[in-house]
């Protein structure tokens, strides 16, 4: 006859401190990641809206050169990479420069490195430039957006 040998079950009664501690680890871990990835996304949609001021500003700019043809095509809109913004003069040319570049400040940042630049030729085309500090959102310390067009 066979003799049978009776193993006693061992029955789990509740989680050891160990497992309990790799869960909280792995949660902990999963909470950082997702913290990070907020803390990114934040950044990119500050960045995302100063490129998106850029070209709506670029635009307020070549409405107000349309607007004035003859004196843009004379150049009297020309001007380099300007930062400080001058006071309005009473003309068209001068306040419309100096409310373009305060917008530049107001939306862009109040930084130095937030200028802008405006060169037409005797042909209606306009080159628009706007340089700001992108660093903060994440991008270039000197960020540029330029647009070209026919007025």
């Amino acid at each position: 006859m066979k003799t049978k040998f009776i193993i006693p079950k061992k029955r789990q009664t509740g989680m050891g401190l160990i497992e309990i501690m790799v869960a909280v680890l792995v949660l902990a871990l999963g909470l950082l990641g997702l913290a990070a990835l907020q803390a990114r996304a934040l950044q990119q949609n500050q960045s995302s809206l100063q490129r998106s001021q850029a070209v709506m500003l670029s635009s307020s700019i070549l409405d107000s050169l349309r607007t004035d043809r003859t004196s843009a095509v004379a150049g009297a809109y020309n001007i380099g990479q300007t930062c400080a913004v001058p006071g309005a003069n009473g003309t068209l040319t001068g306040d419309s420069i100096s409310a373009w570049l305060q917008s530049l400040k107001d939306r862009l940042g109040q930084a130095a490195t937030t200028c802008g630049s405006i060169t037409c030729n005797i042909n209606g085309i306009c080159t628009i430039r706007i340089f700001w500090d992108d660093s903060r959102a994440g991008g270039s310390a000197n960020e540029t957006f330029e647009t070209r067009t026919q007025i």
